[in-house]
């Protein structure tokens, strides 16, 4: 399928072609997300790596992939209140992550149709 938010070619998951393509670890995470709406992150201040210890699935490219798709957003100004950050006290950025409008209404949309695969 064609996108243009995709530069023409084949759709690339951004979701506005009405395609979005999950990997099992990106739906793992977003249904983590729909049971606990906050969780923490960390990054170094080039933000390219931002992690998660707390979910096995949440991966630098898992966490970068649904901020990209616009289904998570990664707040590194808005750190989580009576959250221990002892365990990324070698990293300097201490943030939290949340769904996003567009990824709440993607996960109950899986709930409801199901997906493809």
């Amino acid at each position: 399928m064609s996108c243009e938010h995709c530069n023409g070619g084949g759709c690339g998951g951004c979701g506005s072609c009405g395609e979005l393509a999950l990997t099992l670890p990106e739906l793992a995470l977003l249904r983590c997300l729909g049971q606990t709406p906050f969780l923490p992150i960390a990054a170094a201040r080039d933000r390219e790596k931002p992690i998660c210890l707390e979910e096995p699935e949440a991966s630098p490219a898992v966490l970068l992939a649904l901020a990209a798709k616009g289904l998570i957003r990664l707040d590194y100004d808005l750190p989580l209140k009576n959250f221990d950050y002892e365990a990324y006290r070698d990293i300097p950025l201490h943030g939290s992550m949340a769904l996003t409008a567009w990824g709440q209404e993607v996960l109950e949309q899986i709930e409801i149709q199901g997906i493809e695969e």
